[in-house]
C-alpha cells in the first residue's frame, strides 16, 4: 500500500504499520512454521495479465516479514531507537498465478540466525485451497542505522530469535533453499 496525499503517492506502507509490537509472552507456544499474515490480493495489485504482478509478490512477502519484526518487538519505537531490520538479498519462486481477490496465507519459517543475521523462508499458499503460490528466502541483518553498519541484535530480541529458531529447528530445509539461479542443460 501506498500513503497518498494532495500531492500523489509518498512511500510504501505496511498493513500493520502504526500498530504497536504485541508483548512477548515466553511461555507462549511458538507455531512451526509461523503463520501471522493473510491478505486478499487487490485491484491494485493486478498487472496487464489480469494477475499479481511479480513486485506485489515481493511486496506481499515484505508485509509478512512486518508482521513478523512486530511479532519479535520491532516497530516504530524500535526503529525510532535507531536500530532496525535490513533485506540484504530475496530469492523468490513464483509457482501459480494470484487473480484479484484471491485470499492468499503466508508462513514464515525461520532457517538460520547469529547475532546479526536472519535466514527467513516463507510460503505463500491459496487461503481457499492450501496450494502453494509462491516461496521467499530472505536474508535480513541487523543494522545500527545511526552508524550505518550491521550490529549486534540485543539481548531480549536475540533470544526471542533463538526461542523462534528452536521452535523451527525441526521443520525440514525447503529445496528451494540455497539454490542460484542457473539454466540446467540436459546431456
Amino acid at each position: 500500500m501506498s500513503e497518498t496525499s494532495a500531492s500523489g503517492p509518498q512511500r510504501v506502507t505496511t498493513p500493520n504499520e502504526g500498530r504497536r509490537a504485541a508483548e512477548w509472552d515466553d511461555s507462549a507456544v511458538i507455531e512451526a512454521p509461523l503463520r501471522l499474515h493473510e491478505t486478499t490480493a487487490p485491484p491494485e495489485w493486478m498487472d496487464y495479465n489480469d494477475h499479481m504482478s511479480e513486485s506485489c509478490f515481493l511486496l506481499a512477502f515484505g508485509d509478512s516479514a512486518d508482521v513478523f519484526f512486530r511479532y519479535l518487538g520491532i516497530d516504530e519505537a524500535y526503529r525510532a531507537g535507531g536500530h532496525s531490520l535490513y533485506t540484504s538479498q530475496t530469492h523468490l519462486h513464483h509457482r501459480q498465478e494470484v487473480a484479484l481477490g484471491e485470499p492468499l496465507v503466508m508462513t514464515l519459517q525461520l532457517l538460520d540466525h547469529d547475532h546479526r543475521r536472519l535466514h527467513l523462508y516463507h510460503e505463500m499458499r491459496h487461503g481457499r485451497t492450501g496450494d502453494l503460490i509462491a516461496m521467499a528466502e530472505q536474508l535480513l541483518v541487523h543494522v545500527d542505522m545511526e552508524a550505518g553498519r550491521s550490529s549486534d541484535l540485543p539481548e531480549e530480541l536475540y533470544a526471542r530469535v533463538s526461542a523462534i529458531r528452536q521452535a523451527h529447528s525441526a521443520l525440514p530445509q525447503p529445496d528451494v533453499v540455497g539454490h542460484p539461479i542457473a539454466i540446467r542443460h540436459s546431456t
